[in-house]
């Protein structure tokens, strides 16, 4: 600091002017200490209240889609085994791959009794029976709550990594886009069904109203 001046002050005494001669010395702080660090804060704030919000609303919509074409469906036309394809079974095979694709690896996949691995047969091994309608209701709560959880759980270190599965060359986070899109193309096609054997199929759901932390 050097003077540079005067000028007057209280009861006639003269004021010294300074002016910095060298940059201020910087203050440290134990948070955000940088702009990076606020930016950072910023983004992962909004990729754990936003990001994961906005994906559950749409990927939960899907589901909630798939279960009202289940409920739409009367029995005559669920199980009927003329049907090309089945009704309960495209139900089946878009609700052993959304369980399938939430899971982190092929390894580590096994659904719940009484389904069993065959849909991953290269051979399309088809069900024994016509699973019914509670059978697969049941399942779909069962893929609900992992998508939940799934989605609840996330990091975004998590989400850039890639996916278990070696035949897709994508992100855990794109894993749950084409998961999602595999739902709802599936739902469509439900849907596309009910209206042409009994003219009639379930509304478009904008989002779920099922909050994604609620129990």
């Amino acid at each position: 600091m050097e003077a540079f001046g005067e000028k007057p002050g209280k009861n006639g005494r003269s004021k010294r002017l300074w002016r910095r001669t060298s940059a201020p010395e910087p203050i440290e702080r134990s948070f955000c200490t940088t702009e990076a660090d606020r930016t950072e804060g910023i983004r992962m704030l909004t990729m754990d209240t936003s990001w994961k919000t906005d994906i559950w609303h749409q990927f939960g919509a899907a589901i909630d889609m798939l279960e009202r074409a289940i409920r739409a469906c009367p029995d005559t036309l669920w199980g009927d085994r003329s049907q090309r394809p089945e009704f309960w079974y495209i139900v089946f095979h878009t609700l052993f791959f959304l369980d399938f694709y939430l899971t982190d690896s092929d390894a580590g996949f096994s659904p719940p009794a009484p389904f069993t691995r065959d849909e991953l047969d290269k051979d399309g091994v088809l069900p024994q029976c016509v699973y019914s309608k509670d059978e697969l209701l049941s399942y779909l709560e069962h893929g609900r709550k992992k998508c939940r959880e799934t989605l609840q759980a996330l990091t975004e270190e998590r989400a850039g990594q890639r996916c278990g599965f070696d035949w897709l060359d994508i992100s855990v986070a794109g894993i749950l886009l084409y998961n999602m899109r595999h739902v709802q193309h599936h739902t469509g096609q439900l849907n596309l069904i009910l209206r042409q054997q009994v003219n009639s199929a379930p509304r478009w759901i904008r989002k779920t109203d099922l909050a994604l932390g609620a129990e």
